[in-house]
């Protein structure tokens, strides 16, 4: 047998005891994992994989509304869901992991005057100014699997109505049940609320959406998160070691 034909079968071999696992998905760079393999409770509610989200149309780079994270930033979110399950809640996310060309195409899309997007996602902020503002960078924590948008449900989870393209939803700062569907808990706006309530200390949320906010942001800092004041949905996992941005393509992952 040639030593092309022994590798051939060895590796036959390995599908058939389960062991090449990695080899039957999509490829991921050392250290990064799907969130659904270490926790699989965790809701999922990829935006920028479809329509829902501030530019109106899918992003570039989401191939596929898979959440892929650093190991250790995954595991910290399986301990924080974990312990809010004891309190009868549990995590969704929107954005894990995100390509640097998706970031490329969010900086373009904000001075693109033929891309209006989403304006009930920015209803009383200038498009132009949102990267002025603190909303939209060049260099994400996001692109290096160390950042995560999140927020709360209620366990178990109301069943989501679908998304509707043609439907006129009321603006991501105004009453909950006038916005697009979700499931999660009312922080006070929608995720990706580029307007000032969006801000987690936000005087004028108040209520259960403020407790709320709070009790995110607390189990997120337990578990080595930092939180951004601007933006209530959004995480860093602190670690001295960051590693580099990364561009590769998210893609379905398959079953083992």
């Amino acid at each position: 047998m040639t030593p092309r034909g022994r590798r051939t079968l060895a590796y036959a071999v390995l599908l058939g005891l389960g062991l090449a696992g990695p080899a039957l998905g999509a490829q991921l760079p050392p250290g990064f994992v799907y969130l659904s393999e270490v926790a699989p409770g965790v809701l999922q509610d990829m935006r920028y994989a479809g329509l829902d989200n501030f530019t109106g149309r899918k992003v570039p780079g989401y191939d596929a509304p898979q959440c892929i994270l650093r190991r250790d930033v995954a595991e910290a979110l399986a301990k924080a869901q974990a312990e809010l399950h004891e309190q009868s809640l549990g995590l969704k996310v929107y954005d894990c992991y995100r390509p640097a060309r998706a970031t490329r195409a969010f900086v373009k899309w904000i001075t693109d005057d033929a891309a209006s997007g989403s304006k009930r996602y920015f209803p009383r902020t200038d498009k132009g100014t949102l990267h002025m503002q603190g909303y939209i960078s060049p260099n994400s924590a996001h692109s290096r699997g160390i950042a995560v948008d999140l927020t709360l449900v209620r366990v178990p989870a109301a069943e989501q109505q679908t998304f509707d393209r043609s439907a006129r939803y009321g603006p991501c700062n105004g009453r909950a049940d006038a916005r697009a569907p979700d499931n999660s808990l009312d922080m006070g706006t929608g995720f990706d609320c580029f307007d000032v309530m969006s801000q987690t200390e936000s005087p004028a949320v108040t209520g259960e959406p403020r407790d709320m906010r709070r009790l995110l942001r607390a189990m997120m800092k337990k578990h080595g998160f930092q939180s951004y004041w601007r933006e209530w949905w959004h995480f860093s996992f602190a670690t001295r070691t960051p590693g580099p941005a990364r561009d590769f393509p998210i893609e379905v992952r398959r079953a083992d």
